[in-house]
């Protein structure tokens, strides 16, 4: 059997996560509220501001409930390492957390960062087509002259996230309906996350991470970018082009369902994950 742990990314957080572990790893809650700021345990528990759906604060509060739920299973006492890891974009650190890439505080401060340059993001906007599979996607696209649209995330068979300038992510709404798309969700983000239009966001992680160094992986780690295992020395290199490349993980998804009997758990508040593959798997 293969077991495989993945760790979901923004959509996941909601208010109260973490609750049932703050109190079990009080070291690294310290640790969280010393490098951020504030504390951990208001923002998830309380969230008294309406912080928690906001990206410079939603990145680090779900890195750190994804670390804690990963901890508290290894606590446990019946859980071991997994044989394969993969996180659905900010879940990628918590996947190469897990492990052992870089410590709690180290991915704490990547996450923190990233998600202050990702929040100052202007501009652009998502959305989630479902019904529809890529090539139908792709073909209206091109029928509707949407040029300026990338595809931000292939989550599965017949869900996909476009993105691109928030007019023409508003503009196309019509052509995919009509194109018999089932649902068009426009997402509340204010980038074109995953995109072309995050090379200067990506340039400048790039300078920050370049100051950091990892340790070699304990299992294989799925990348975002490629949808295949992290090679021994590109962990700077895939999570910058993380950034601004698509997700693509039905295709990781696909080639962990092709390790001898794969075995999925997903680490983190909901579900969401666990639905993908479910959709994954029909659409085999």
């Amino acid at each position: 059997m293969s077991r495989v742990f993945l760790f979901p990314g923004q959509g996941s957080q909601e208010k109260g996560m973490g609750a049932d572990c703050f109190g079990l790893f009080p070291e690294l809650v310290e640790q969280a509220d010393d490098i951020l700021g504030y504390s951990i345990v208001d923002l998830c528990v309380d969230d008294a501001e309406a912080n928690i759906d906001k990206t410079q604060y939603t990145q680090p509060a779900l890195y750190t409930v994804n670390a804690l739920m990963y901890l508290q299973r290894l606590q446990d006492g019946n859980e071991s390492l997994p044989d394969f890891a993969a996180g659905h974009s900010l879940g990628e650190y918590n996947a190469l957390f897990a492990a052992g890439a870089f410590d709690f505080a180290t991915g704490l401060k990547l996450v923190q960062r990233r998600g202050q340059i990702m929040s100052r993001v202007e501009g652009g906007g998502m959305a989630a087509v479902i019904g529809m599979t890529v090539d139908a996607i792709r073909q209206v696209l091109a029928d509707s002259d949407c040029d300026g649209i990338d595809i931000a995330n292939f989550n599965a068979p017949t869900q996909t996230v476009i993105t691109g300038p928030k007019t023409d992510i508003e503009a196309a709404q019509t052509a995919f309906e009509s194109a018999g798309a089932r649902m068009y969700v426009v997402l509340k983000v204010s980038g074109a996350f995953h995109s072309r239009y995050m090379k200067d966001p990506a340039a400048e992680f790039a300078e920050f991470i370049d100051s950091f160094s990892f340790q070699p992986l304990k299992f294989p780690v799925i990348a975002n970018h490629t949808a295949e295992a992290y090679g021994a020395d590109d962990i700077h290199e895939q999570l910058v082009m993380q950034i601004s490349n698509s997700v693509r993980w039905t295709d990781s998804i696909q080639y962990l369902m092709s390790q001898p009997d794969a075995e999925f758990e997903e680490v983190g508040p909901g579900k969401i994950l666990t639905s993908l593959i479910r959709q994954i798997q029909r659409g085999r």
